[in-house]
């Protein structure tokens, strides 16, 4: 009788416990954004076996522990109809600007993106722009708000949209 007393009473603490946590006390983690890059033209200018494109991209964190500080969270990828883009992650460091209250911040990641090309056989030309990404954190959610490409406003968080920038170069 004993056994089942005990038995029972661990059965009861164990559902307790694991019903303790629901999924709206889950964060909702959206941080990742998409980087199209194109011409007036509309030509992919990270499709590198295309005339004028870029052969060489790098990420450098600005707000680093180093003036050097490579970001190595992201990724070049191609989507199902050939144009390319940069998926960036994560990485850079993270700068508190703006912490309305405990329950509601925001955060700051500054990075220089270089990007090269051909111009002749034996020159390259070499661009370093500045991409300035903003995160909202609350208890629910940590997402990208905003993207600056040289300080102009390129994107704005909408619920339920893909974080997609698009730059005209």
């Amino acid at each position: 009788m004993k056994k089942n007393v005990a038995f029972g009473i661990l059965i009861i603490l164990f559902a307790l416990t694991s019903c303790g946590r629901d999924e709206d006390s889950l964060q909702k983690i959206d941080q990742i954004f998409n980087l199209y890059i194109k011409n007036s033209a509309g030509q992919d200018l990270l499709n590198s076996t295309k005339s004028g494109s870029y052969t060489s991209i790098s990420m450098n964190d600005v707000n680093g522990t180093q003036d050097v500080a490579p970001v190595t969270t992201y990724s070049l990828k191609m989507t199902t109809d050939s144009v390319y883009y940069i998926e960036y992650l994560a990485g850079a460091k993270r700068i508190t600007i703006d912490s309305i209250s405990p329950e509601d911040r925001t955060y700051e990641s500054e990075i220089d993106l270089r990007l090269s090309r051909p111009i002749t056989d034996s020159t390259t030309e070499i661009t370093t722009d500045r991409l300035k990404i903003q995160y909202h954190w609350t208890p629910s959610v940590f997402e990208v708000s905003k993207v600056f490409y040289n300080n102009e406003l390129k994107f704005t968080k909408e619920p339920n949209v893909p974080n997609v920038v698009t730059i005209v170069k």
